[in-house]
């Protein structure tokens, strides 16, 4: 008789992390002026993963 393989199993995902819920960017406040006025947003890197969206232990 001819031994059975067993079925291939797939790593687990690595848990998202929170701050960019995976993405690995977050928006930042765009400040403008001597008042530090708002203008927009802009996709900034994520300091508790840096940019791989993986959480870490």
């Amino acid at each position: 008789m001819a031994a059975r393989k067993s079925a291939a199993r797939k790593a687990p995902e690595p848990a998202k992390c929170e701050p960019c819920k995976g993405t690995g960017e977050v928006p930042r406040t765009v400040r403008v002026g001597r008042k530090q006025r708002v203008v927009g947003q802009q996709a900034g890197i994520c300091l508790a993963c840096l940019g791989t969206g993986e959480a870490t232990d």
